[in-house]
């Protein structure tokens, strides 16, 4: 099957599939305020990454979620972060009544090396919450932060998945590197994590981590795309390395802040499900739902 030549197609391939619709696991909706930084951060990418980075869905939130649900994403985890201290709780709060307020996002959390994180992440999941998002690049922490223990092992007993950017790219950071985030898996080994980006660039390494601990997953967030291919380009065995980790790999395209349309992530896995015969349709309906799905309890 030929990947959606655009995104007014995607719902048609989604049929193809005979799904009722996609499972994003990995989008951003933020506060304006946040979200508009978070924008003017990119419109300075040549400075950041050495590369332009134009904001391909640049709209009001309404809007944004209006295209959503125009390409078929029934369910999707609109996650949130926090750059900085006495800002994760307060982005609970506001992510808590997007949700409510809108059908096809679930409940979502975050957390930040700080006193009161086991607190604010134990209210969250008591209020719902059932995806957490932690990014160790822009928050510059470190996630053996021992501040961070008891929420790390909140989430591993509570089995609530946690998204969690660690790997180095677009860039390294000063705590970033998959060798890192395993101190955190050794010490919490039923932690139920979603390597964002499937560990850009070290997917070798990523999948190791799949292998080795068996609630770990990765998602297909900027993978594969040919954006991405200039800097961090997938090994040309990639859909055979995956081949045995089929319901470990799960949908995520950082929508709405890609710089391309949605419709090519997705064309990106189609085309992983063709080079090798062990995927196929199967694959393709394990990670655009089902296990997306299941990891978020719908």
């Amino acid at each position: 099957m030929a990947g959606p030549p655009d995104d007014e197609r995607v719902p048609d391939r989604i049929a193809e599939l005979g799904l009722p619709g996609l499972v994003d696991l990995h989008t951003h909706f933020l506060p304006e305020r946040v979200l508009h930084k978070v924008w003017a951060f990119f419109d300075l990418a040549e400075e950041h990454y050495g590369m332009a980075w134009p904001v391909r869905y640049r709209y009001p939130e309404e809007t944004r979620v209006r295209i959503l649900r125009e390409l078929g994403v029934r369910t999707f985890a609109p996650l949130v972060y926090p750059h900085k201290p006495d800002m994760a709780a307060w982005l609970n709060g506001w992510v808590r009544e997007f949700a409510a307020s809108t059908p096809e996002a679930v409940p979502t959390a975050t957390m930040f090396p700080e006193p009161g994180a086991p607190d604010y992440l134990a209210e969250a999941l008591r209020e719902g919450a059932r995806c957490v998002k932690v990014h160790v690049q822009v928050g510059a922490f470190d996630p053996r932060d021992e501040q961070l223990d008891r929420a790390w092992g909140l989430l591993a007993e509570a089995g609530v998945p946690v998204v969690v950017h660690c790997g180095n790219g677009p860039r390294p950071g000063q705590h970033t590197g998959l060798d890192i985030f395993e101190r955190v898996l050794r010490s919490h080994p039923r932690l139920t994590a979603v390597l964002a980006h499937a560990g850009m660039p070290d997917y070798a390494a990523a999948l190791d981590l799949v292998r080795r601990y068996p609630r770990v997953h990765v998602d297909t967030t900027m993978v594969g795309v040919g954006f991405s291919e200039r800097f961090a380009p997938l090994p040309q065995d990639w859909p055979g390395r995956i081949a045995d980790l089929q319901d470990r790999v799960v949908l995520g395209t950082d929508y709405p802040n890609i710089p391309y349309p949605y419709a090519e992530q997705l064309s990106a896995i189609i085309g992983w499900a063709d080079g090798d015969e062990r995927l196929g349709d199967g694959f393709l309906r394990r990670v655009l739902h089902d296990t997306p799905a299941r990891l978020l309890s719908e």
